[in-house]
């Protein structure tokens, strides 16, 4: 890629924040449009359920073979076809015709969705190489996400409310076109210099580990936890991972090269991941069934309810990342972990009557913990990888963050569904999201320590220039 002016590498990631604009938007609209949705289609939980993870599953499976193949064919290449499918999806969404054409949708969605994020941010990682630039740059990356959870609540509840829920996928389809035309025009092709070749076994693995995993998460209450279907899936998501293991490390070009989880940073962040958006995405489901449901709020109302935490999240995004660019990523980890623990500890008491004042507080420090979390996460899954690989290193990063949500919503729908009151039920759920807030801080402190550079080091030291690798530093694998 050749080397651009500051004003053209701003434009660059304007245009691929576009990209993350939609796609954050989009989440936080069905959310809040989820009991309307169910309404019209006469669903149940488990129903609401797919409608959220069908989108989440097939984005985690395709976001790792997305970000190789974008560096194989080219990343700004793929990052038009994502954007194309990911506004036809949207199209499809506005006119399902039932629950199941809808759920079909939602899959083409995140078909274009698995396209997006890991490739623009890979886009964005080669065109911005100065570590501390970079950091400024992911930090504007977690705000653009900040604001489309803190506009999608209100823009969905104002549509669901004044046009019906159709309306709520409209919006993706100007941006999508205006993030098309842009990309073609100003964002430069890039490749990476050695891609890794097609593993199609490895790829099925995955998508069989977290598909065959989640179904049994979210039809278990159902079905019933002992029954041989829900012991049959879990047993093959446990398969499919040893599988994958042993099958990836025996490869010479992995999908995902198990070699980069010996860093303790690369692979904490990995966990860190998967334990934040846990809790996000389980936030985002409960909150809307809570706000409409128990309390009967309109789509509006839970809309503008939503956005102290949405707008926490904005504000604390862009200061994480000047934090991680000047003191690393502890810092940030740790106040994450802390802001967590006191939203869901607060939201342990909620009832059908508790204090808009105290929800309104349990928000913001919701927000303000999901703000500190996502620039140390990103930053130290691209800068732990070499940056030849810099599409892998970022799918690996959304992956986390997609499995984490397609976790949040399964467990948390499976524990409201368990036959409990819906006040005793989320309150498990909040203990829930406490316990993976404390694994935040935890991994936050012992994957910034000695030990954990040491391990950064010797896994860095593993890859040579003849590996298509570039070697990084021990400062960079634990940034």
């Amino acid at each position: 890629m050749p080397d651009l002016s500051p004003q053209r590498r701003k434009l660059v990631l304007a245009i691929c924040c576009m990209s993350l604009f939609i796609v954050g938007l989009d989440v936080t609209i069905v959310n809040v449009a989820l009991p309307t949705i169910g309404s019209d289609f006469h669903a149940q939980l488990t129903d609401l359920q797919w409608i959220m993870d069908a989108y989440t599953l097939v984005l985690a499976s395709f976001l790792i073979l997305a970000g190789s193949t974008a560096d194989r064919l080219g990343r700004r290449r793929i990052f038009r076809i994502g954007l194309m499918l990911f506004t036809l999806g949207s199209l499809m969404c506005s006119v399902a015709p039932s629950l199941g054409w809808l759920v079909a949708a939602r899959v083409v969605q995140a078909l274009g969705g698995s396209m997006l994020n890991p490739v623009a941010l890979s886009i964005v990682t080669n065109t911005i190489t100065d570590a501390k630039e970079r950091a400024r740059a992911i930090g504007v990356w977690g705000a653009v996400f900040g604001l489309s959870m803190a506009l999608g609540p209100v823009i969905g509840g104002a549509l669901v409310s004044a046009v019906g829920w159709r309306a709520i996928f409209w919006v993706n389809v100007p941006v999508g076109i205006a993030a098309l035309v842009l990309t073609t025009l100003f964002v430069p092709e890039s490749k990476a210099p050695r891609a890794r070749r097609f593993d199609p076994f490895g790829q099925t693995l995955v998508i069989v580990a977290l598909a065959s995993g989640t179904s049994a998460i979210i039809e278990g209450p159902r079905r019933g936890w002992g029954s041989g279907l829900i012991i049959g899936l879990f047993v093959l998501a446990i398969l499919a991972v040893a599988g994958l293991v042993r099958y990836e490390n025996r490869r010479e070009e992995p999908l995902i090269d198990p070699r980069f989880f010996r860093s303790m940073p690369f692979a904490g962040a990995t966990v860190i991941a998967v334990s934040a958006f846990l809790c996000l995405a389980g936030f985002l489901f409960l909150n809307a069934l809570y706000l409409q449901d128990v309390r009967g709020f309109s789509a509006v109302r839970t809309g503008l309810m939503t956005l102290p935490m949405a707008a926490a999240n904005m504000l604390f995004s862009p200061i994480s990342g000047r934090i991680v660019g000047t003191r690393g990523p502890r810092l940030p980890l740790m106040l994450s972990s802390v802001f967590l623990v006191l939203g869901a500890l607060l939201m342990t008491t909620f009832t059908p009557t508790t204090s808009l004042l105290v929800v309104a507080v349990a928000y913001v420090l919701m927000g303000v913990g999901f703000g500190f979390v996502n620039a140390p996460i990103t930053n130290t899954a691209v800068s732990g990888m070499p940056r030849s690989q810099a599409g892998v290193a970022a799918a690996v990063a959304s992956t986390s963050r997609q499995a984490g949500s397609s976790l949040g919503v399964a467990i948390f729908g499976s524990i409201l569904a368990s036959g409990s009151t819906f006040t005793h039920a989320s309150h498990v759920c909040w203990w829930v999201a406490v316990g993976c807030a404390v694994l935040i801080g935890v991994l936050g402190i012992i994957t910034t320590g000695r030990t954990a550079k040491a391990s950064a080091a010797r896994t860095a030291a593993i890859f040579t220039p003849s590996d298509g690798a570039a070697r990084v530093t021990v400062g960079q694998a634990a940034s």
